[in-house]
């Protein structure tokens, strides 16, 4: 399989918070790269098109579009 991403993206295992409009909900990271990841939830019902992303380990706090959402899994670009 050919690999099409601007970035590379490397899978990881890292607690994170989605956060939009004063609500929050939390995720795991399971893949990141400079321009995207891949967060396991519970459940995709509340989550917008647009939230912020939180990984307190590595000091992130950035803002995604949802790209596709999977069972319980999302794709998020960072903008």
């Amino acid at each position: 399989m050919i690999e099409t991403r601007a970035a590379p993206r490397h899978r990881v295992l890292k607690a994170g918070t989605i956060e939009f409009g004063g609500g929050a909900i939390d995720c795991v990271v399971r893949n990141l790269s400079a321009t995207g990841a891949a967060l396991e939830i519970s459940s995709h019902v509340g989550i917008p098109e647009r939230f912020a992303l939180v990984v307190p380990s590595d000091g992130l706090h950035l803002r995604c579009d949802v790209v596709w959402r999977k069972n319980y899994r999302i794709g998020v670009t960072f903008s």
